[in-house]
């Protein structure tokens, strides 16, 4: 079937979502079309708006719209405790369940040595300097249950091995293979209790 080709550059381009496959990209792409002009202009700015407006907080790599995230910038944080995630999604899976109130640190990813992924690929040597900085009580490590998440949080626990504070894990509540962002709060919630301590 020939498809215009405005309809398919709009295709090709939401394929390009995670998650998206070429069908779900078309009704996607048909929806669009039956929006109002209004509509589309509103979703437009708002995704120039995020690209343009959002950064990094130069401490914990976390999205910010300023120089320090909220949670950075807070005086309420425990400011002796550092979580560290792989991505800002597990972050988020977090905070919503209003248990941790100690601070974070998003090193973007995991080794991964199959996709060309080392320690320099991550904000490890930025994590680093910030223990130096801060000195922390407690270093927690909710890294995902899987090979490269169990790997990471390896590598970064033999790296701390020697400082005088307590590295602990995220417990084992959320099943292996599952990812933090798709674990519901009170599973998020159990693993963080159940953490188990490393050092």
């Amino acid at each position: 079937m020939l498809i215009a080709e405005p309809l398919e550059i709009a295709i090709q381009q939401l394929s390009k979502l995670p998650g998206i496959g070429r069908k779900t990209a078309l009704r996607l792409s048909l929806f669009i079309l039956r929006q109002s002009h209004l509509d589309i202009e509103n979703l437009t700015n708002s995704i120039t708006n995020l690209k343009t407006n959002i950064k990094f907080c130069k401490n914990c790599f976390n999205l910010s719209t300023e120089e320090l995230c909220p949670i950075c910038d807070s005086s309420n944080r425990d400011r002796d405790i550092i979580c560290i995630v792989e991505e800002i999604n597990d972050v988020i899976a977090i905070e919503k369940t209003n248990e941790y109130k100690g601070l974070y640190h998003v090193i973007g990813g995991v080794l991964s040595p199959l996709d060309g992924i080392g320690p320099a690929d991550l904000k490890i040597k930025e994590l680093l300097e910030r223990i130096q900085k801060l000195k922390p009580k407690e270093i927690i490590l909710a890294m995902n249950p899987n090979t490269e998440g169990e790997a990471t949080a390896l590598y970064i626990a033999n790296l701390l091995q020697n400082q005088d504070f307590r590295i602990s894990r995220i417990a084992r509540g959320l099943p292996i293979g599952s990812d933090l962002e798709f674990a519901d709060e009170a599973t998020v919630t159990r693993a963080l209790e159940g953490r188990i301590v490393l050092k």
